[in-house]
């Protein structure tokens, strides 16, 4: 019995080390892409380097930013050799700050944080630790960007105008809509391109707008959807990451009960997920383009710290879903491509700014 007894002490004392380690390796879940490490060791003795990415709370698979800048992670790691990648997937805001310091601490050569909600984090931590790499999605950290970290920002507005333009193009009833998660410069320049894409291309229209203060709220999603569609719009527009999904939940609902209305998607081509049948056009933002950018500088020796890059129509950081034409017609998706090269040539300026918008559309 006293030999049973130890062994069972001993087992047990084992568990118990073995849960006291994986809990200490911060918030969030994490994954691993082909030829990734596990990313619980330091730098790779084989002089690969490592460079792995932090979610904001709307999780990896939130079909939207997130999933697009992982996809851009996973592509470089099957196609550069010696580059291992990773993602920490944030729960909650509090997990911002110890995920990236997990990545310095483990040794990583370059940690990116995915989106605005991280910039304490990355302004706390880089400057905690000067020695370290590190890359922000959707913020230029308000100007005062560290000399190790590069700020990647993109022209939301351009593709926002142009899903506009097909908005105010097909709708019927004269009335569109906007969803947004929360009320930032970034997710305002969304609203503000879409509004001045609708208005340009038919004046009349009438446009309404609501910020759900949540990346994450699907079930506010849909119940501002429904109060947008009830009051006659037929297509909305959304960037709101996951609280979308409410939107398109509600939209499907509708369109199955036989009333006519769509959804302009965000960030990657949703119809792939909720379905041509509801899905209008998406406005594509290249998040997946800018990390595989702005990685190999970085594995190139060409690492832009301090500095803000920009991402527009003209450098491919933004664009409509290849898959518009299915429900665009081939007259409006026409007019479409004729006011993207007006705007890289610079005959429209979109506005990006509430007071932008206001001159421009009094």
């Amino acid at each position: 019995m006293k030999k049973n007894t130890f062994r069972f002490h001993a087992l047990l004392s084992v568990l118990l080390i073995s849960v006291l380690v994986l809990s200490a390796c911060g918030g969030g879940n994490s994954g691993n892409a082909k030829g990734s490490s596990s990313g619980d060791s330091g730098a790779d003795s084989n002089g690969s380097k490592q460079i792995g990415m932090v979610t904001d709370a709307s999780g990896v698979n939130d079909n939207s930013f997130n999933q697009g800048a992982w996809s851009g992670l996973q592509k470089l790691g099957e196609t550069e050799k010696n580059v291992k990648v990773k993602y920490l997937e944030s729960k909650s805001n509090a997990d911002y700050e110890t995920n990236v310091n997990n990545f310095v601490k483990q040794g990583w050569d370059l940690t990116y944080g995915i989106g605005f909600p991280l910039e304490e984090a990355i302004k706390k931590v880089s400057e905690a630790n000067p020695d370290s790499k590190f890359a922000i999605i959707d913020s230029n950290l308000g100007g005062d960007i560290p000399a190790n970290v590069v700020a990647v920002t993109f022209r939301e507005e351009q593709g926002s105008f142009l899903v506009g333009v097909i908005a105010g193009l097909t709708t019927k009833t004269n009335k569109v809509g906007f969803i947004g998660g929360m009320d930032s410069a970034t997710i305002n320049r969304f609203e503000i391109g879409f509004k001045a894409g609708v208005k340009l291309s038919n004046p009349d229209a009438e446009i309404a707008t609501a910020y759900v203060g949540s990346f994450g709220a699907p079930d506010l999603g849909k119940q501002n959807a429904a109060t947008m569609y009830d009051q006659g719009a037929d297509i909305i527009f959304h960037a709101s990451g996951g609280t979308g999904d409410g939107l398109f939940n509600e939209a499907i609902e509708r369109k199955k009960a036989g009333q006519e209305v769509w959804v302009i998607g965000v960030d990657m081509d949703q119809s792939l997920r909720f379905g041509e049948e509801v899905t209008l056009t998406s406005m594509i933002k290249r998040v997946d383009n800018a990390v595989i950018q702005i990685s190999k500088d970085f594995l190139e020796g060409r690492f832009q710290g301090g500095k803000e890059v920009q991402y527009g129509l003209n450098e491919g950081g933004v664009s409509i879903a290849d898959t518009s034409s299915v429900n665009v017609s081939a007259e409006i998706l026409e007019k479409v491509t004729q006011f993207r090269q007006d705007i890289i040539d610079g005959k429209i300026v979109v506005p990006r700014t509430h007071d932008e918008f206001s001159k421009q559309f009094p």
